[in-house]
Parts: C-alpha cells; sequence; structure tokens
C-alpha cells in the first residue's frame, strides 16, 4: 500500500474572481501540468497552517482569509495524495512564482482549459461551483417559477437546479429559454431535473435511479454539467466510475416532505464525504445556517427547496 502524502492546496480568488494557477517544473512530479499552489503539511501543522507557509515561500503572498472548498484522497500507481483544499478569498501582497514556476490568474470558467493532475480534476470543478444549489419547488404555471427564480437570483443564486415533476413538455419548452436568460443575465448556472421535451441548459441533474442505470444524457458541450442524486456509498461510486461532476447526499437530517424518512446524521454524511472524490452538497433539511457545518465536513456546501424560495 502507497504511503498517503498529506497536501494542501489553495483555490486563490483575487479582487476580479480570477483564480491563481501555477506550472509545475518540468523535473517535479506530474511536471508540466497546472495545479492550485499548496504543498505537504509538515508535523504538527493544519492544513490551514501549512496552505499560509507553503504559499508565502510559493508565492511571496499572506493568506488571511481561508475557508474549506474540498478534501479529495488520489491513488496514483507510484503515491497516495490526501488533498485538503482551502479557497483563499483574501491575501497580502502580490504572487510571483518565486521557485521559478509560471503562475497564471485565469477566470474560474476557463479552468476547464488547462490540463491538472488526476487529483486536481475534482477541484476544478468545486473552484467553479458556488456553495448553494436551490432546487426550485413544483409550481403549476411557468409564470410563477420564473418569478421565484428571478427573486432568488436577484438574492445572489448561483446555481438553479430546476425539477418540475408536473409540467408538460410545453410548460418545459417555454421556461427553459426564458430561465436560462435569466441566470445568464447573472452569471448563474441552471441544471434540468428530469425535462420533457428537447431542451438544453448548462447540464442536467441524474435522478439516483438514472445513475444506477447510467442513463447519461449526450453532452452538447464539454462545458456541461452534469450532477446525480446519491442516498448512499454505492451510488457515489457509481457516480465517480461515469464521470459525473457533483453530486447531492441526502438525507441529511429528516424534511418536512418526508418526516418518516430518519437521516444520515453529520458524522455519517461526513464518512462518506471525505471517502468520496468529487463535489457533494449535502441535502434534506439544509438552509443557510447548515452552510458552516457542511464545509467543515468536506462538502461543497448546500442544497436545497423550501428554504430559499420562500
Amino acid at each position: 500500500m502507497n504511503k498517503i502524502i498529506h497536501v494542501a492546496a489553495g483555490v486563490i480568488v483575487n479582487a476580479k474572481g480570477e483564480i491563481l494557477i501555477a506550472k509545475r517544473l518540468a523535473d517535479s512530479h506530474q511536471g508540466g501540468l497546472w495545479e492550485f499552489p499548496g504543498g505537504k503539511l509538515e508535523a504538527g501543522e493544519t492544513a490551514e497552517q501549512a496552505l499560509i507557509r507553503e504559499l508565502n515561500e510559493e508565492l511571496g503572498i499572506v493568506a488571511t482569509s481561508l475557508e474549506p472548498l474540498i478534501q479529495i484522497r488520489h491513488d496514483y500507481s507510484d503515491k497516495s495524495v490526501l488533498l485538503d483544499v482551502l479557497r483563499v478569498t483574501e491575501f497580502e501582497g502580490e504572487a510571483y512564482g518565486k521557485e521559478g514556476q509560471p503562475i497564471r490568474w485565469v477566470s474560474a470558467k476557463s479552468l476547464n482549459d488547462f490540463e491538472f493532475p488526476a487529483a486536481n480534476v475534482p477541484i476544478v470543478s468545486a473552484a467553479q461551483l458556488p456553495n448553494v444549489m436551490l432546487i426550485t419547488d413544483d409550481e403549476t404555471s411557468v409564470e410563477s417559477c420564473l418569478n421565484k427564480v428571478e427573486a432568488a437570483l436577484d438574492r445572489g443564486a448561483k446555481l438553479i437546479q430546476l425539477r418540475q415533476r408536473l409540467w408538460n413538455c410545453d410548460q418545459w419548452q417555454q421556461a427553459v429559454p426564458k430561465l436560462i436568460s435569466l441566470c445568464q443575465s447573472v452569471g448563474a448556472l441552471l441544471l434540468l431535473n428530469c425535462p420533457k421535451g428537447n431542451v438544453c441548459a448548462d447540464g442536467w441533474h441524474l435522478t439516483s435511479q438514472q445513475l444506477m442505470a447510467a442513463e447519461l444524457p449526450t453532452k452538447v458541450s464539454s462545458a456541461q454539467w452534469l450532477s446525480a442524486a446519491c442516498h448512499n456509498p454505492q451510488e457515489l461510486a457509481q457516480a465517480e466510475a461515469l464521470g459525473i461532476d457533483f453530486v447531492t447526499l441526502s438525507p441529511v437530517e429528516p424534511t418536512s416532505s418526508h418526516p418518516d424518512v430518519i437521516g444520515l446524521g453529520w458524522e455519517l454524511f461526513e464518512d462518506w464525504v471525505s471517502c468520496a472524490k468529487l463535489p457533494v452538497y449535502a441535502l434534506g433539511g439544509m438552509s443557510d445556517h447548515h452552510l458552516n457545518r457542511a464545509l467543515n465536513t468536506g462538502a461543497q456546501g448546500v442544497a436545497g427547496i423550501r428554504a430559499w424560495w420562500l
């Protein structure tokens, strides 16, 4: 069994919303590929302490505001790494390659244009995703749904999952172009959950049944997202095997819609997330006050229906 190397890495975001990436030197492991800066933890260090030290040594900056983003374990043929990734939103100094490594500030969307080590691939997804996903409740009318989504976008929502079990094909065809326009106007993403008719957006969200049956939609572009609903380790493993970009894991806590269903609880949720190799949103009984707890378990954030549409 390979020795596990514990590494802290940073997704550093500047005032323009750009993300810093660095190119690994040719003579290093995975040389020539781009990466998120960081390095190994020294004895007695936390991930946050290690990242602050490494960023100062590599880039000449002092990170002053950090928050958990994702934790990933990856097994290479010659080594295993445990990546503790933190988002750095404030820092002092001007970054430069102190060790001679090329660095670049790039938009989150353009991260897909660079080649990263395999262990960094889930980080690329996590770096582009917000920490809250809003899921629409069932609406009988298109107009009502549009009004609620527009209000949520005005409050800062950046990821909307359109889930409308009562709509017919005409309603989907009518709503999706308007919702795409609304979302694009504020830089938000729109995912479709079991759409009817020939409609397309920024991506799709699969039910757990579709996931386990490997019923994958055909992507129009590589930039489109694919997420899925998971409820157990087997579904998480299937999502990883199929190359799903991110998932929801539920129910963390009991919900008003399914009061008889026992939630996973945070301890079990954290245990399953720690083994996942893709971003995971906590779903089930979630609201804003659960966000920090979810982030501290290694989750991407929280997802929910009713808490954000009232």
